[in-house]
């Protein structure tokens, strides 16, 4: 049985709110992982559908619940909670290869220097939904390289250096966290190998434009501002 205090353990941090349609098959993608040691953490941002129950039904989770607040704050619970000397996280709707962790933990301990990789994505289209209106219809063609949170495994210290999730941000935290990041100049590698589908469904939070892009606006001054 793996401890929590085993050596290379990576913590899997998974934000939920409203999420029943598509969890329990983001939790058996972490499941069927090659790697060990793990640990998975879902944090319930407050939902009022059955994705605590579905939680509840795999008794090597931990879960946590807390008040509605944004998938920031979520991020962050997760991250006090962690146990890991290294940190990966899934959105609820999306899934992993089974060999993501295994692939990405290979790269970090055979490269010290690196702090922290992503990977290859794809896009799909949720069956039986309609394509949703402000999103690219060619991203589904081909793989992409993806500068999202789902890609991502870490060293849990370098949140120590590039800071936790903004809370005032209610969507592109992920973007902000990854400019800060960069900004402080922290090694990092891209995996060629496509370990993330990425679903397309008209709830994606990301889908909405308009704070969006306000929010990415804020994030890219920002940037700049550090950067003066």
């Amino acid at each position: 049985m793996v401890t929590l205090m085993s050596k290379d353990l990576v913590s899997v941090i998974i934000p939920v709110y409203n999420a029943e349609r598509y969890l329990a098959e983001a939790l058996d993608s972490i499941f069927i992982q090659d790697y060990r040691p793990l640990e998975v953490i879902v944090i319930d941002d407050g939902s009022e559908d059955n994705s605590a129950k579905i939680t509840q039904a795999y008794p090597q989770v931990c879960y946590v619940y807390q008040s509605h607040q944004n998938v920031a704050m979520a991020r962050n619970t997760g991250l006090a909670k962690a146990c890991g000397e290294y940190i990966a996280f899934l959105d609820a709707d999306d899934c992993w290869t089974p060999d993501k962790l295994r692939i990405q933990m290979d790269y970090l301990l055979g490269h010290p220097e690196i702090q922290y990789t992503i990977t290859r994505m794809k896009y799909f289209l949720e069956p039986g939904q309609a394509m949703p209106s402000n999103f690219k219809k060619q991203l589904l063609e081909g793989d992409h390289i993806g500068r999202l949170l789902s890609t991502l495994v870490a060293r849990k210290s370098i949140f120590d250096i590039a800071g936790k999730f903004k809370p005032e941000l209610t969507t592109a935290e992920d973007v902000d966290w990854f400019a800060r990041a960069n900004d402080h100049h922290l090694p990092m590698a891209v995996i060629p190998n496509v370990l993330l589908h990425k679903r397309v469904h008209k709830a994606n939070l990301s889908l909405n434009a308009l704070e969006n892009n306000r929010n990415l606006l804020r994030v890219l001054k920002k940037s700049i501002d550090r950067k003066e």
